[in-house]
């Protein structure tokens, strides 16, 4: 079994990693400060897992930044770096600055991660690294992993959140080179599920769509013709345990379906769920980010991952666990 760092473990994806990890008996050190709007639950409070069940399970409430400083531990054979400020499209549009404090969260631990070599860095970057002029409403493509390349072009990514994420897998790259620390860089695109904070579309508009059931009307963010490529995060987790241990130079794998779903389609499909089908309107009033954001699959079908569950099942299951 393996000893595992996970930083940011209390959020949305940690805890899926660690409701996957635990029962198979690996050591989890879970690092989280449970701050306010962040996602993070207090792991007493996990709603569909309970890790303090479990003697492998060791959680430390408190700054990754710090904890850096005072554990030295230098047998970790993975290190899941998810710590990050994060939040939906208000947060990066509206506190750019906030997400700042990535470049400072990565800093420190790159920095630890030189000192302490562990086995393996599972670095998570996101879709928003990608060149916003490919998701135009006049010109949009599936993104593949080969259009950022640190040595031939960048292009303009999603505000200081995505230049923070190319910040982060820029050092990976060079945490290879100078230090020969092996990691992998994964760019998810919408990930999704029940216990996904408010903040997030996915879990916002199913209980939009519920709480409204039947009704003539239902509004969306934005026009609610942009897109995103919506995909479980249970797929995310079984792709990163699928792919990880292929690439060691802190390469960029997409986490994607490679479908794009407008969040109108969105609402007619939890409406159709539902049994009614209202119009969908959209706020002019309301950010909406990019117009469309999907993931090229090549790669991470190469490497043996492909997503199982379709995004209306996803929907149902959150439907059906709203309802309760």
């Amino acid at each position: 079994m393996s000893k595992i760092l996970i930083t940011g473990g209390a959020g949305f994806v940690g805890r899926h990693f660690i409701q996957r990890l635990l029962p198979e008996g690996h050591e989890i050190h879970c690092v989280d400060l449970l701050e306010p709007l962040s996602g993070a639950i207090d792991p007493k409070d996990w709603p569909l897992f309970q890790p303090l069940e479990f003697e492998n399970f060791h959680f430390y409430a408190e700054d990754c930044r710090d904890w850096f400083k005072n554990h030295q531990d230098t047998d970790f054979d993975y290190a899941y770096h998810l710590a990050a400020m994060v939040g939906g499209r208000a947060m990066i549009e509206n506190n750019p600055l906030a997400v700042a404090d990535d470049l400072s969260i990565d800093a420190e631990y790159w920095q630890w991660a030189a000192k302490t070599n562990p086995g393996k860095t599972i670095v998570f970057s996101s879709s928003a690294a990608y060149p916003v002029h490919l998701q135009r409403p006049d010109h949009y493509v599936l993104l593949k992993e080969d259009m950022i390349s640190f040595d031939e072009h960048l292009g303009m990514p999603d505000m200081t959140y995505g230049w923070a994420k190319l910040t982060h897998e820029y050092c990976a790259r060079l945490a290879y080179e100078k230090h020969d620390l092996k990691s992998v860089s994964y760019r998810p695109f919408s990930g999704y599920g029940e216990d996904q904070d408010d903040t997030y579309p996915f879990p916002s508009i199913c209980k939009r769509v519920l709480e409204n059931r039947g009704a003539p009307e239902i509004g969306v963010w934005g026009t609610g013709r942009q897109m995103r490529d919506f995909i479980h995060i249970d797929d995310c987790v079984t792709g990163v345990l699928k792919t990880m241990d292929q690439i060691d130079d802190g390469s960029a794998i997409n986490l994607s379906t490679g479908i794009f779903t407008s969040f109108v389609d969105f609402v007619k499909t939890a409406s159709d769920i539902l049994g009614f089908n209202p119009e969908v309107k959209g706020t002019s009033n309301t950010p909406e980010g990019v117009f469309a954001r999907g993931g090229d699959t090549a790669l991470q079908n190469k490497l043996g991952f492909e997503y199982s569950l379709s995004f209306r099942e996803g929907i149902e299951r959150a439907l059906n666990c709203f309802s309760k």
